[in-house]
C-alpha cells in the first residue's frame, strides 16, 4: 500500500482531499505537511513526530505555499540522493504554463489542476487512484 504525503498549506484543501479519498474508499496511510520545509523534514525523518515509511511513497504537492513553495521543494527533493526517486503529483490551482513546464522538468509524475467543484475533485482523485493502482501492479 502506498504511503501518501499531501503537501498543502490550505486546511480547507486538506479536508477536501481527505473527503475525496473517503468518498473513493481510498484507505492508504495519509500524512500532511503544510509547506516544503515541513515535508522535507518528514521525508528525512528529521521532524521526530511523523514516521512515514521510507518505501512506497507518493507525494501530492501544492505549488503555492509559504516558507518553501512547491517548485523549490521539488528542486530540493530531486537534489537529495535518498529522495530523488520519490514520485510526485502536483495538485494545484496554478494553471501557469511556466509552473507546468518547471514541474515536468523536475520529473513530476503528473500535474492536476484542483477542480472547482467537489464532485469534479472526487472524479480527479478516483482517476489518480486508478492510475496509481495500475502503475503499482507487479
Amino acid at each position: 500500500m502506498t504511503n501518501l504525503l499531501l503537501v498543502d498549506d490550505d486546511e480547507v484543501d486538506v479536508m477536501t482531499v481527505r473527503r475525496a479519498f473517503k468518498k473513493n474508499n481510498i484507505t492508504n496511510p495519509f500524512y500532511v505537511a503544510h509547506n516544503g520545509l515541513e515535508a522535507l523534514a518528514i521525508l528525512r525523518d528529521e521532524d521526530n513526530v511523523t514516521k512515514i515509511p521510507r518505501e512506497r511513497r507518493l507525494i501530492l504537492l501544492d505549488l503555492n505555499m509559504p516558507k518553501m513553495g512547491g517548485i523549490e521543494f521539488l528542486r530540493e527533493l530531486r537534489a537529495d540522493p535518498e529522495l530523488r526517486s520519490t514520485p510526485v503529483i502536483v495538485l494545484t490551482t496554478s494553471n501557469e504554463d511556466k509552473d507546468k513546464v518547471e514541474a515536468y522538468n523536475l520529473n513530476v509524475a503528473g500535474y492536476i489542476l484542483k477542480p472547482v467543484t467537489f464532485t469534479k475533485f472526487v472524479e480527479a482523485v478516483a482517476t489518480l487512484n486508478q492510475y496509481w493502482m495500475l502503475s503499482e501492479m507487479p
